[in-house]
C-alpha cells in the first residue's frame, strides 16, 4: 500500500485490503485506513468481512444482485442488522 501512496493520491480504492493476511498484519493495516482517513483521504473499502465495514466506515453503500440495495450515511445506522439485510436483499433503499 505504500508504494500507491508515493504518488500523494486524493482517494484510495482498497478491494479486499486484509483478506488472507495474519491478524497482526491486519491490525496494522486497519490504523493506516484510519490514518489516511483522518488527514482526509477519501477511501473506498471493498469488504466482505462485515466487522471491518463497521469498524472503518463513515459511510456503507450496500450492493445485492449488483444493485445498491441499502446506503447507510449515519455511523448509528451502520450496524451489523441493517447491512446484512440489505446484502441480502430483504431490505431494499427507495
Amino acid at each position: 500500500m505504500e508504494k500507491w501512496l508515493l504518488t500523494s493520491p486524493n482517494i484510495l480504492i482498497l478491494d479486499e485490503p486484509t483478506r488472507g493476511v495474519d491478524v497482526g498484519v491486519k491490525v496494522e493495516i486497519h490504523k493506516e485506513i484510519v490514518r489516511l482517513a483522518e488527514t482526509g483521504m477519501a477511501i473506498i473499502l471493498v469488504s466482505s468481512e462485515l466487522p471491518e465495514i463497521i469498524k472503518l466506515s463513515d459511510r456503507v453503500i450496500v450492493m445485492h444482485e449488483g444493485i445498491i440495495s441499502g446506503r447507510f450515511d449515519r455511523k448509528e445506522d451502520i450496524i451489523p442488522r441493517n447491512l446484512v439485510s440489505a446484502a441480502t436483499g430483504i431490505h431494499k433503499i427507495s
